[in-house]
């Protein structure tokens, strides 16, 4: 039977591919990867307020803060590698509810048509993770539920890294 994130990740990855916003293979971004822990912890007191009222907010955001890192890595990683404060210097240019703008329009420099396609996608992809995961029947406020919650935030990283690594060109190839 496979797991929570592979089947959560598998849903995801249709749509985006369906959307050609992603490549046949999953990018791996070890630096971007890294960063991880240190963003969830920053994004948990924000993400948790938001998901009762803005479900779709709080696991969207997670995507375009994984954009944003991809595009850190692109351009600038030695700025950016041992930086701690990444998510929090995101959300305090604009505030938590405009940070979505934010890393379009400056951060990845999208023009307005790019910036509104990139926001039904992620808003589709939000929309895929928060059925999914409401469909698992696991009940509210136990160590399941918050295990699940963080998996769907991972899961919604990844997916905004890979879509930003696409959006630059990079294509992962297998080794022959």
């Amino acid at each position: 039977m496979e797991k929570f994130d592979d089947k959560l990740k598998a849903l995801l990855l249709q749509y985006l591919r369906q959307e050609n916003v992603v490549g046949e293979r999953f990018p791996i971004c070890q630096d971007v990867e890294d960063k991880w822990q240190n963003i969830l912890t920053a994004y948990m007191p924000d993400g948790v307020r938001e998901y009762n009222e803005y479900p779709m907010v709080s696991l969207g955001w997670i995507m375009f803060v994984g954009m944003a890192m991809a595009k850190f890595w692109d351009v600038n990683w030695e700025k950016y590698a041992f930086k701690d404060n990444i998510y929090e210097t995101l959300r305090e240019k604009r505030g938590f509810d405009e940070m979505d703008e934010y890393i379009l329009e400056d951060v990845l420099r999208f023009k307005e048509d790019k910036c509104q396609k990139v926001t039904d996608i992620v808003a589709e992809c939000a929309c895929i993770t928060n059925t999914f995961l409401r469909n698992q029947n696991i009940e509210p406020g136990t160590k399941d539920a918050v295990e699940a919650y963080l998996e769907c935030l991972h899961q919604m990283y990844l997916m905004g890294m890979a879509m930003q690594l696409n959006e630059m060109g990079y294509k992962m190839l297998g080794l022959n």
